[in-house]
């Protein structure tokens, strides 16, 4: 028997909540913090909500999103091998579709996005997985920023799709969730920040050659590494569409944030210090997954997110992990429920069981939703100043806590906030303005009991990803 939960066990559809109280309440906010009036850094409490995010959110549109997915998934197969020649089938046809659409966007909003292809030839002795030479081509979108143009926060999706056989090129693979969904989020959200200048560079992203052995995202991610890209986090969604897991529970109101606990590329040296310090579980993946919750509570009614202690689903990979190989902070969006006789399987009936990913998989709403969240994190990190660098803490055998980091250099600083939460907690629970100090004490809080980190806030409230302390305060 099913298991029905979220909008669905009162028989809806899922509805955006009321939004002009929202906005109100946002505008009502921004107002009372006097946001939009030129002060000294630090002389005024920033807002606590940015009303343009939701107008963002609320822009989402369902039907957009539902007409890219069915164009994706009519191109018969995406199969990283499939014909790249063809109008109308095969990986070639819908790169070259993507592009163009990335263009149309652009040219909408007056060229705001550099759009591009980003190509690397994978050869057959490479990987056993590769029959012969192949060209794996993404396909870019850039909004450059205005402060810091190599600071990027990017959001992927991948182009490619497989039937049964990884290989097979042939087979119709429609991929309409895997991955036409995150390719179609990637896309809507692009539409959703055209007309938005942002301090940090965007990129949109359609990754290629995820079902073969993750070849475009490790393309990409080493790209940004060779040309020191700071990379503020990646967002890789794939498979945003479905609600109706293999477990029969039907959900619309929740979703999966996969995240690493702390970089591979850690020393011996770091993981002494968690020994000593903590930080086991406060990696730049794992704060980033922490960002993507708050910004989805704050932002997104009734859509409820779940933080994945785990670098991917078990004995499972995504595109997200190329770039966590290279150091950066990337994390994998996804939905709760996955139904694995709509991956990775040819179409078909086998004792009544329907396999394939096709069309009728897709709910379009949830998946618009989905890019929603997406969207609302991209601007908030691109209009917020660069995290904080030195953290350092301090407050052995004291009844108080001490925290030091180096100022951030950034035209839309406003302050900092300092967070802490029970060593036991997987989010922050609780935050202090503490103005444009490089430090700060907490009095009345043991450094044994809590874990502890700064954020840089914009004037405009937007706030960069927590730092969690790298080392102890020097006695002086």
């Amino acid at each position: 028997m099913s298991i029905v939960r979220g909008w669905l066990s009162a028989g809806v559809r899922p509805v955006m909540a009321s939004r002009p109280w929202r906005r109100a309440r946002a505008m009502a906010v921004l107002a009372a913090a006097g946001a939009a009036l030129p002060t000294p850094l630090a002389a005024q409490v920033p807002p606590q909500v940015d009303p343009r995010i939701y107008d963002i959110v609320d822009a989402a549109s369902a039907e957009r999103v539902e007409a890219d997915i069915r164009m994706l998934a009519g191109f018969g197969t995406r199969n990283t091998f499939s014909d790249t020649l063809s109008a109308t089938r095969g990986i070639g046809a819908a790169r070259r579709w993507i592009k163009a659409e990335f263009e149309r966007i652009s040219e909408a909003c007056g060229g705001c996005y550099e759009v591009v292809y980003q190509r690397n030839l994978v050869t057959a002795d490479f990987s056993p997985r590769i029959p012969g030479d192949t060209w794996i081509v993404n396909v870019l979108a850039i909004k450059r920023g205005t402060v810091n143009p190599n600071h990027y926060v990017i959001m992927s999706g991948d182009i490619d799709s497989r039937a049964s056989r990884g290989n097979d090129a042939e087979t119709d693979a429609p991929g309409a969730n895997d991955n036409a969904s995150g390719m179609a989020g990637a896309i809507e959200a692009a539409r959703l920040l055209a007309d938005r200048e942002f301090g940090n560079s965007v990129i949109l992203a359609g990754l290629s050659g995820e079902e073969q052995g993750l070849w475009g995202g490790r393309h990409m991610a080493q790209v940004a590494r060779d040309e020191g890209w700071e990379v503020i986090g990646v967002l890789n969604n794939d498979m945003i569409g479905n609600i109706e897991g293999v477990d029969g529970v039907i959900e619309n109101n929740t979703f999966r944030v996969f995240s690493e606990p702390t970089p591979v590329t850690d020393t011996e040296r770091d993981r002494a210090r968690y020994r000593v310090f903590g930080g086991e579980v406060d990696g730049p993946s794992r704060q980033l997954a922490r960002y993507v919750a708050a910004t989805a509570d704050a932002y997104i009614p009734n859509l409820d997110p779940i933080m994945i202690y785990r670098l991917d689903r078990f004995g499972r990979g995504g595109h997200h992990r190329p770039f966590n190989d290279r150091g950066f902070a990337a994390v994998r969006i996804m939905e709760t429920h996955e139904n694995y006789t709509r991956q990775h399987q040819d179409i078909r009936t086998e004792n009544g069981i329907e396999y394939g990913d096709v069309i009728e998989g897709v709910d379009f709403d949830y998946a618009a939703r989905m890019t929603a969240v997406n969207a609302a994190v991209l601007a908030r990190l691109a209009w917020a100043p660069p995290a904080p660098t030195g953290v350092l803490i301090g407050g052995a055998v004291r009844p108080s806590t001490t925290l030091e980091w180096e100022a951030v250099d950034d035209p839309r600083l406003a302050g900092y906030k300092v967070y802490w939460r029970d060593t036991t907690a997987p989010r922050w629970q609780h935050s202090r303005w503490v103005g444009g100090v490089t430090s700060h004490t907490l009095e009345g809080l043991v450094i044994d009991n809590y874990l502890f980190g700064v954020a840089a806030v914009g004037r405009d409230g937007n706030e960069s990803v927590v730092s969690f302390p790298t080392g102890q305060i020097p006695r002086r």
